[in-house]
């Protein structure tokens, strides 16, 4: 997984990283410079991710910075970035990184091994 997300790192002027489960709980953060707060010890972020309310795609906008946040199969992806990111090379990133993002399947049991084929 750093791999994939580490392309999105690679944008221009993309200055972190930040994976959640819909639970809210931190999968993967990696930020190219340090921050004066650490997010992973915010206890609102359930609260937050759960207000997106399955939306696919977002982007906030502040003074000097922006969050996009990507829902993916296992959780929100939030990208945070200066005013300057190119979004569409940071929207086809994020498209060719999404399958790479999928929950992994578990096995079937015997039920799959004894199918009958029709």
């Amino acid at each position: 997984m750093k791999e994939v997300l580490h392309r999105v790192l690679d944008v221009e002027d993309v200055k972190g990283v930040m994976l959640f489960s819909f639970e809210g709980e931190l999968l993967f953060r990696e930020f190219l410079s340090p921050l004066s707060e650490e997010p992973e010890k915010k206890d609102w972020w359930d609260l937050f991710i759960y207000s997106l309310n399955r939306v696919k795609e977002a982007e906030l906008i502040y003074e000097k910075n922006r969050i996009y946040i990507r829902r993916t199969e296992i959780g929100y992806l939030l990208v945070l970035m200066g005013l300057y990111t190119p979004m569409a090379m940071l929207r086809l990133d994020c498209d060719t990184l999404l399958p790479s993002l999928k929950k992994k399947k578990g096995f079937e049991g015997l039920r799959g091994l004894f199918k009958m084929k029709k």
